[in-house]
């Protein structure tokens, strides 16, 4: 992870047809932190549940909810979920092909930032760039993104209007890539805000 994380992958993100501020129509609420920030976007989704559920009663149209996190337990489409499931075996390999065929695709060719840039995310980078895609496609009404690791350079961070910016409580972690002392972790995770949110 370094400054050319994110423009590397704006450039995956348009090589399989989408724009950064394609990402403003997922309203995107995005966490970080060291530990906690799981929990914290399950409290979201299960807050923005009960919402929906209200919004239903009341004759109104129920929010699609997105989330997007990591580690998975058991199977790899418990990263991404609607409405509080994992995307069906079916969506996730239509969604996968999707993304990765247009990757792989000769007819666009991958705007590169550096000569070392890659010519495939790896896999976190790859499962959160089909994330944002199935998101998109399933026109879910807020997408709550957890972040990977850090934040400045995690590939979450590649929005640019969340509607919201939260941080976890912060420790010592991923020393060898976000550095040693707090502040220095501090700064990663704080990489997430935005102006104006």
């Amino acid at each position: 992870m370094n400054q050319h994380s994110i423009p590397e992958f704006c450039a995956f993100l348009e090589k399989i047809g989408h724009s950064v501020k394609d990402l403003d129509k997922l309203n995107v609420i995005h966490v970080a932190g060291t530990k906690g920030k799981g929990s914290t976007c399950a409290f979201t989704q299960s807050i923005l549940t009960q919402l929906s559920e209200q919004r239903r009663a009341e004759g109104k149209q129920p929010l699609k909810i997105g989330l997007f996190t990591s580690p998975h337990l058991i199977q790899v489409r418990e990263r991404i979920q609607i409405n509080g499931q994992p995307i069906s075996q079916l969506d996730f390999a239509k969604y996968f092909y999707e993304t990765f065929d247009a990757l792989r695709s000769p007819h666009s060719p991958l705007r590169k930032v550096s000569v070392d840039s890659p010519s495939m995310p790896m896999y976190f980078r790859f499962l959160t760039l089909m994330a944002y895609h199935t998101f998109l496609r399933e026109q879910v009404d807020v997408a709550i993104m957890e972040v990977g690791v850090g934040g400045e350079y995690d590939s979450t961070n590649v929005v640019q209007q969340p509607v919201v910016c939260g941080i976890a409580s912060l420790g010592i972690d991923h020393q060898n890539s976000l550095g040693s002392t707090i502040e220095e972790i501090a700064w990663h995770k704080a990489g997430i805000i935005k102006p104006k949110v």
